[in-house]
This record gives structure tokens, sequence and C-alpha cells, in this order.
């Protein structure tokens, strides 16, 4: 079994989801996927802009989002949704304890701003869901000048050569 396969089947479980819909929507993920990507969130979503547009099933792993979208009327699913997390940009997501929600906001490479709603079962699953996307978007995401500490600046003509300008950490 390959890291998709073990990542993916507990998330869907922890989120809750029926093995009908995991097993409807498991061979479009595994297109857009690779196999050594591991699940980091599965969880059902709607489109706070189109209510009635049918159900979403959002997948989040280390590399790629991927939403697929299954219609009301004939069950067919549709890809809605697969980009790596670096050609997202404005990321960002507003969790809400008191409605048992979290709205999860992003532009997509093409400029369209996509925006989920991503309901929960309890107020503590909300907290649980900002720490998975703020692991997913923020920790992961940082470019090399965020992660640096310190450096050495270059030295001016009046300073001694051993006179180093540390950076500010981030």
């Amino acid at each position: 079994m390959d890291v998709f396969s073990r990542t993916f089947l507990p998330a869907a479980a922890e989120a809750g989801l029926a093995v009908q819909t995991v097993t409807r929507h498991e061979p479009v993920f595994r297109r857009c996927v690779g196999s050594g990507d591991a699940t980091i969130l599965v969880t059902r979503c709607g489109r706070p802009d189109r209510p009635t547009s049918g159900e979403y099933l959002l997948l989040l792993t280390h590399r790629r989002l991927v939403v697929t979208q299954q219609t009301r009327v004939l069950h067919r699913l549709r890809l809605h949704l697969n980009t790596e997390l670096r050609e997202l940009s404005n990321v960002t997501w507003s969790p809400d304890p008191r409605l048992h929600s979290v709205e999860l906001a992003a532009t997509a490479i093409d400029g369209i701003r996509e925006r989920f709603l991503i309901h929960t079962r309890h107020p503590k699953q909300v907290w649980h869901l900002d720490a998975l996307l703020n692991h997913a978007f923020r920790t992961r995401l940082r470019t090399p000048r965020e992660r640096l500490v310190a450096t050495v600046g270059e030295a001016s003509a009046t300073a001694r050569p051993a006179a180093f300008r540390p950076a500010v950490a981030r």
C-alpha cells in the first residue's frame, strides 16, 4: 500500500465520510495526487457563494489541493480544482467556532478566487482544522528568505572587517 492510500483512508474515516463516498471519489483523487503524497485533510465542503451547486469533497495533501464536485441531480463527479499548494496565492481561512465552520479561500493560478465552507460537528474540530491548515499553508510554504534567522551582512567601508549586521528574526 502506498503513502497516499495509507493516509487517505484514515483521514476520510476521521472526517466521518461514508465508505461509498470515499470509494466514489478516490479514483479521481488518485489521478491528481502522487502515490508518495501524504493526505493532511479530507472533508466535505460547500461553496458559500453557490450553496445549491452540489456537494464538494476537499483533499489537502502536503503538495496539492484537490476539490471534486458531485452534482445534485445525476450525482456525477466532476473535478473542480486541482492545483499545487505553491500555485495558490492569498490563502486565508477563518475559523468560526460558534457556527462550527471554517471558511477557506485562495486565489488559483488562473486568478479565480475560490471559497469553500467546511462544517464540523464540534467546536473543537474547528480548532483542529485551523491547526491542519496552518501546518499545510504557513509552515510548509515559507520562502527561503522567511526561514532565514540571521544573515551575515556586508561590512561597510568604515566598519571593522569582523563587524556583522544580523538580520531581524521573523
